[in-house]
């Protein structure tokens, strides 16, 4: 089914498909900085998270979905060093910049290639890749149920998903801070480092609105992920999931 990111509620998918191309295309060159500036800093001890959970090895062959401009690609890189990567995202621009870092040495002499892809319609090959990473891009797709198949879809039997995403704080009080922080600071934050304060009043709303932990643990489930787990980052205030695509 497909919904308005924004809101949660039944709607075309163009209605975020078109959103979230026209945010990320126009903040691509200042994505990192604000990332970095708004996290404090937490952001990358979230992406660590993420890779040291997800079961890469040196001969694995890693599709990274949403990539963005390569974070979780160069961290994997970095600290896992898999026989390849390849990178994808739905905006050009961001990837853009991925290419830039890649050409400057982030991959640190991993394989890495680049691809426009939705993660809603992978146009890869049934059981092509050992490991699915996807980092704060599943909140932005439309279809999440059919986002969740089509990485299913492209794993390998017994290859692995790994998940990050912003989540909901099980703490009432670290929930009604991070509530104010996501309606006061993140957009003006996003104004003043991008230029772009209504993109960050979206950001706030598709956090508010994406699932909480237990229910999207039951989508993965719902997409044939067996093994199903997550761990809070920073209190909850995002997640990693792990799945395993099964043998059968």
């Amino acid at each position: 089914m497909s919904i308005d990111t924004a809101t949660g509620e039944a709607a075309q998918a163009e209605v975020s498909t078109e959103r979230v191309y026209g945010i990320f295309s126009a903040i691509a060159r200042r994505y990192e900085l604000f990332n970095a500036v708004s996290s404090m800093g937490l952001y990358r001890r979230w992406l660590a998270t993420l890779v040291e959970r997800a079961p890469i090895t040196n001969e694995s062959d890693l599709l990274d979905l949403a990539g963005g401009t390569g974070d979780v690609s160069f961290a994997a890189a970095r600290m896992k060093r898999p026989r390849h990567i390849q990178l994808t995202d739905l905006v050009p621009e961001m990837l853009e910049v991925a290419r830039e870092h890649e050409r400057q040495g982030a991959a640190r002499g991993v394989a890495v290639d680049f691809d426009v892809v939705d993660a809603q319609d992978i146009p890869y090959a049934d059981n092509s890749y050992d490991v699915v990473t996807v980092a704060y891009g599943i909140r932005n797709m439309p279809d999440r149920e059919r986002a969740l198949r089509e990485m299913h879809r492209v794993l390998k039997p017994g290859g692995g998903l790994a998940c990050l995403e912003f989540s909901t704080p099980a703490n009432p009080l670290v929930r009604a801070l991070h509530g104010f922080y996501l309606s006061t600071v993140i957009p003006f934050l996003g104004g003043l480092i991008t230029g772009d304060r209504t993109g960050f009043v979206y950001l706030k709303d598709s956090i508010r609105a994406f699932p909480r932990q237990e229910d999207f643990a039951a989508m993965m489930e719902d997409a044939g992920f067996q093994q199903v787990e997550w761990v809070d980052c920073s209190a909850g205030i995002a997640a990693v999931h792990t799945g395993v695509k099964g043998d059968g």
